[in-house]
């Protein structure tokens, strides 16, 4: 191996090692600094390090944030804050814009958050755009909804899924299919994930039935017996 191609190779090594971290480091410090910038001005100065520190502090506002949203939580644990909560939902559902955006917000929190592991069930793929040409999605869970009923086929029911676009998964599109049209797949949520951030680049490993694993980093097939 000559010195330039070695001289690469370092280089290409450092930078999968190196760019990850920097753009974690980066989106982190980011939203560490949008949340203080909402958060700080609404703090007393006197109960603001910023005052009495010759420098800003990166984090305050966030810490602050945290301890309020807990107590909130803890408040509407209890019986006060639960009948305070829906008298204010109440006033809300009075307003013919704002109840909307609210109830529609609140349902996808709910969904989000108490339901996360519920949200999507298997990672499959589909026929599209058009026949010949496969497209990831997430299988949602099986709920009998009113287009189940108007469409379903006897032993062939529809399925929601999302597919998701790339590189960002949290976009994309609802679509219900014959579970006939659907190929599961054996990878988890979080491996589907990576796919469709990655562009295909990163691949999960997958283990054949005589037992061979094919893996490699970014995707590269690299096949060893299991033992």
């Amino acid at each position: 191996m000559s010195a330039a191609t070695r001289l690469r190779t370092y280089f290409l090594t450092g930078f999968l090692v190196s760019a990850p971290l920097a753009i974690t480091a980066y989106i982190a410090w980011s939203l560490i600094g949008w949340i203080d910038s909402w958060v700080k001005p609404y703090i007393p100065a006197r109960y603001s390090p910023d005052t009495y520190l010759p420098f800003a502090v990166p984090g305050f506002g966030l810490l602050v944030a945290v301890v309020v949203i807990t107590l909130i939580g803890f408040l509407t644990a209890n019986i006060v804050g639960r009948t305070i909560v829906r008298f204010g939902e109440h006033l809300l559902g009075r307003m013919p814009l704002v109840r909307g955006v609210y109830k529609a917000l609140k349902q996808i929190f709910e969904t989000v958050l108490s339901n996360k592991n519920d949200m999507f069930r298997q990672v499959a793929v589909i026929e599209y755009p058009r026949t010949g040409v496969w497209s990831i999605v997430f299988v949602a869970t099986e709920r009998e909804t009113e287009i189940n009923a108007r469409l379903d086929k006897e032993g062939d029911p529809l399925v929601a899924v999302f597919m998701p676009c790339t590189p960002n998964p949290t976009t994309g599109f609802l679509m219900y299919l014959h579970r006939s049209e659907i190929v599961m797949l054996d990878m988890n949520i979080e491996d589907g994930a990576k796919l469709i951030i990655s562009a295909g680049l990163v691949a999960p490993a997958y283990s054949k039935p005589d037992g061979t694993v094919i893996e490699g980093p970014l995707g590269n097939p690299q096949m060893a017996k299991t033992g």
